[in-house]
Formats: structure tokens, sequence, C-alpha cells
């Protein structure tokens, strides 16, 4: 039987380094490259589609710093297309999210045609027949420069389809999210940190785009380091001032929703019925701007690669030694003077 090993499982070596300042350090990479499009993230940064965590404020957000942003599909076309116009004038590609079935096709052509570059297949199990033909019926509809995203898979197999069915990028983690409750619902999942290591590699251009179970910038640096060319946060960028929804004072101070897309009550305010519930809805503390967070998972990013002695992702990922820790190990990497008392 295969292990399967999570971010808290790994640790880097660190490596000898010639780096002087992490001014040196390029933590950007290419998103998308081709005849007749170039797009370039300077931060490896993309914000979930989700509609606790992304609309316009939060597009503003991410590509006035050098990420990216997927507006969420949790709405109607004309909604979704209201957000987007609301997201202009920007700096880097915006993206839309859409499902496999219904209004998939007809809500990405009308993103496309209103400025959209990225268009993100957004659905729970990737691996599956809708997503192969929602993939061949997108590629032949759209503008030959729009980046097509895909997911979610775990496996090296699923990758590899999801790339040979058209898809540019492809979101890799499964069960992984903090509110994501799909491995308990459903048995199903594999660790993130150990599907990005499984999936490196296995197609020749799609990118990898670690998405799940991912709580601070050395978990980023992490899946960096094993084969991610981009993340997706979720619940880093909730809470935040830009994130949708109103603020809630609570005894314990400010909080804002934060729900996964496939909690009871998400599907219940979207579609007015309950499926599978493979997901939860809860508070989380306000956090203030999201400026501030990507600014200290920036620093987070620069520090991790310059421990590895990269000044790149390319060095990054050719430098990277990981050693698995125990759980006492895993203890002690915290902060733990506190414990016990």
């Amino acid at each position: 039987m295969k292990t399967g090993l999570c971010f808290d499982d790994v640790l880097l070596q660190p490596k000898y380094s010639e780096i002087e300042s992490r001014t040196e350090i390029d933590i950007g990479n290419i998103f998308q490259e081709g005849a007749d499009t170039f797009y370039r993230l300077e931060l490896p940064i993309i914000s979930a589609p989700m509609d606790t965590v992304t609309e316009s404020e939060m597009v503003h957000a991410m590509t006035a710093l050098g990420g990216a942003a997927i507006i969420h599909r949790y709405n109607t076309i004309e909604e979704q297309l209201n957000i987007l116009d609301a997201s202009w004038p920007v700096a880097a590609p915006v993206g839309v999210a859409v499902g496999v079935q219904g209004d998939y096709l007809e809500r990405a052509v009308a993103a496309c045609a209103a400025g959209a570059k990225i268009i993100c297949v957004d659905v729970a199990h990737g691996h599956h027949i809708l997503m192969k033909n929602a993939l061949k019926n997108l590629k032949e509809k759209l503008p030959g420069w729009a980046h097509v995203m895909a997911g979610n898979v775990a496996t090296a197999q699923a990758f590899k389809d999801l790339g040979n069915w058209g898809a540019d990028s492809v979101k890799v983690g499964i069960g992984g999210g903090s509110i994501c409750s799909t491995r308990i619902q459903t048995g199903h999942g594999v660790p993130t940190f150990q599907s990005i290591m499984d999936c490196r590699g296995a197609h020749p251009t799609a990118k990898l785009i670690a998405d799940g179970g991912i709580k601070n910038s050395g978990d980023i640096v992490k899946a960096l380091a094993a084969g991610a060319d981009f993340v997706m946060l979720g619940s880093l960028l909730a809470g935040t001032d830009e994130s949708p929804g109103q603020m809630i004072t609570t005894p314990k101070g400010n909080v804002k929703v934060y729900r996964g897309m496939a909690s009871k009550e998400a599907q219940r305010e979207w579609k007015g019925s309950v499926a599978s519930r493979e997901g939860i809805s809860t508070h989380i503390p306000y956090k203030g701007s999201v400026r501030t967070t990507l600014e200290e998972l920036k620093i987070g990013i620069r520090s991790g690669f310059s421990y590895s002695g990269a000044k790149d992702l390319t060095q990054l990922q050719e430098r990277a030694t990981f050693i698995q820790q125990t759980s006492a190990s895993c203890k002690e990497s915290n902060t733990h003077i506190l414990e016990g008392k």
C-alpha cells in the first residue's frame, strides 16, 4: 500500500546559498506562452473561485501584486459578467469559473468576449467524462489565446488525461481544503503534497496548480519545490477586506463567513437544493487588507527560496531535497514555547 504524505510530513533541507539579498530572488513564473499570448505572474498565487473569496475587489488586489484571480461561478451569467466588468482595469490575466454542464459553454464564450483571459473548469472530481467533453467543446469554441484551467484531480493519470484533453493548466488536490469534507463523506482523496509529487511531469506542457491544504508560506514553498508551478489559495485570503461578504461582530471579535462551495449553505443559496455535502460553512477571523497577507506570504516565499540557495523556481525545484519528519519533529517545527503552560 502506498504512503501519502502531507505538507506537515516533510521538510526541505537547507542548502548552501550565495544569495546576498532576497531582492535577488524571482518567485514569478510564466503562466502561458504562445504565438499570440504571453502571461507571466510575478506572484505565483491564484485566488480560488469561491463566493467568499473572489469577486471584483479580490481581483484588483491579486493582480495589483502580480498574482491572478478566478471569479466564482455561483451566480448567473449576467452577475458573473458584472463582477468581471467591475474588475477592470487590471494588469494581469483574470479568469472566470465554469462547470461542465448546463450553461458552461455560453458562460465561457461570454466571459472571453468581455475580456476574461482564463476559463477555469471548476468541478470537485475532474477526472470524468463530462470534463473530457467540456474541454473538447471549450477548445473548439474559445479563442486560441484563452487559457483553459481544469480540475480538480489527484493522480498522475488524471493530470495527464486532462492535459491531453486540452487543459493548459490543471488544479491538483482533492479533499485537502480547510472547509472540504470530501474525504470524510466519500472516503476518497490523496494528500495534496503527495498529489503534487505524483503529478509533476505527467504532462509535458500543462501547468500544475496546487490547490488545497496550504496553510502558510512554508507550505507554498514546499508545493513549488515539489513541482507546482502556482498555488491556489482560499482560506488564507478569506476574512479580508477584499473577500466578499459582510463583517460580523461577535464577542470574540469581527469575523466573516468562509464556506466550501459544496457546503449545504452554499448549495441551498445557489441552486435551492442540497446534494452531496462535501464542505462546511464557518466563520473566519477578520484579517484586514489582503494586501498585507499577500506581502507577508511573498516575504516568506522568498525566504524559503533563499534557504535552498535558489534564485528562481527552476533552481528551487532542481535543488530541493525533502526529508520526512516524525510527529515529534512536526511538533518541534511549530512555535511550541507555550505548550504545557
